[in-house]
């Protein structure tokens, strides 16, 4: 990535050769460039609120930025563009989402995220640390900012205006108001699931802003969740991919003897499905972990792998992700250990269960999803 002041080499996370995709893209360009040709001061406390694979504070990182993120991907790769600049550890300050953020914020670039949700209760979280000095500057795709977008950074931080669009992409300015009337943040948010979905009817949901459909439960997860293996005998299960860990938290509801783990690489999922399962007095044995897959997870050592693979990161549709967690699931189970896998038709993951565990059975389907099975040969 050429910006102002280098040259950078930069990569996602995990790395891998045959991905065309780039750690960056035009809207952190623009941002970049604005802040260096109008010469805003980057002094301070500089706070990167959705740096997508670390790209905007690895440019900064001569300013001792803070960075906060809901990706542990994102983190891993900022790890890794920041050893690979030379930059010495503690440049960069990394914080999550569930982290308390910094008392005082001079500085305030925002990438705009996918979710609204997510954007709504950073800027509420963020908002007591900002004063009428700060400069506060968004970014991101034209396509990602909304009428919606601006609506919320004028709710919350003050007036707002937008930037012509360069190589299609935007900047949003905000004007810090002195101690405006700001509205209470609704999230966590609750809510109870309908009935006729198995053991997890009538029971609560806990989602924090940002997980996927986090006011009701998706189409998919509840067709999923009406076709879960029964029966005991599956000792260790992992809920991969967890989101708010309502399908674990059903598996624990229906059978107590097993042990569940929750992962998810999202900082804000991981802490949904904590707080799902503690909401429902489950009595069985659960850990919660945020990570990268299956990684960390010992070989032959799981009985159930349930997954609902998400087809996009960040804008772009990729099946990268979904491979990633087969591959890591065919590993992690025990022989005779089965993957259960829902997702929507046409993605076919059918041809790649066969392909990775030379066997994929259809356990149940309607017109838009299918529930495949998978068994560790």
């Amino acid at each position: 990535m050429t910006t102002p002041w280098a040259e950078l080499a930069l990569a996602r996370f995990p790395e891998d050769p045959r991905d065309r995709l780039r750690a960056w893209d035009a809207s952190d360009e623009y941002l970049l460039r604005h802040l260096a040709e109008r010469e805003v001061p980057l002094s301070g406390t500089v706070v990167v609120v959705g740096d997508r694979w670390g790209a905007l504070v690895t440019a900064l990182a001569a300013h001792r930025p803070t960075q906060i993120t809901d990706s542990y991907l994102t983190q891993e790769a900022t790890r890794a563009n920041l050893a690979r600049q030379g930059v010495e550890p503690g440049a960069v300050r990394l914080l999550t989402t569930q982290d308390p953020p910094p008392d005082r914020i001079d500085v305030l670039l925002v990438r705009v995220p996918k979710s609204l949700a997510l954007l709504e209760d950073q800027l509420l979280r963020l908002a007591p640390a900002v004063h009428e000095g700060t400069v506060v500057v968004g970014t991101g795709m034209v396509k990602e900012i909304h009428t919606s977008t601006l609506q919320l950074f004028e709710r919350i931080i003050g007036p707002t205006r937008t930037s012509l669009a360069e190589r299609k992409a935007r900047l949003i300015f905000c004007t810090p108001q002195p101690s405006p009337a700001r509205p209470a943040n609704p999230w966590p948010y609750t809510y109870t699931l309908p009935d006729g979905i198995g053991a997890a009817s009538g029971r609560t949901v806990v989602n924090h802003a940002g997980v996927f459909c986090a006011e009701r439960l998706d189409i998919g997860t509840r067709f999923f969740l009406g076709h879960l293996p029964g029966g005991g005998g599956h000792r260790r299960v992992v809920d991969l991919g967890c989101g708010n860990g309502v399908v674990g938290t059903a598996v624990a509801l229906a059978n107590p003897d097993a042990e569940v783990l929750f992962v998810d690489e999202s900082f804000q999922a991981v802490a949904s499905a904590e707080a799902t399962y503690k909401a429902n007095g489950v009595a069985g044995q659960a850990e919660f972990r945020v990570g990268d897959g299956m990684a960390g997870v010992p070989a032959g050592s799981v009985d159930l792998v349930l997954n609902n693979p998400p087809f996009h990161s960040h804008q772009a549709t990729t099946d990268a992700t979904a491979w990633r967690m087969f591959t890591g699931a065919r590993r992690a189970l025990k022989p005779g250990g089965e993957l259960w896998v829902i997702g929507n038709r046409h993605l076919g993951y059918h041809v790649k269960l066969r392909r990775l565990f030379g066997n994929s059975r259809l356990v149940a389907s309607d017109p838009k999803f299918v529930v495949l099975a998978a068994v560790k040969k």
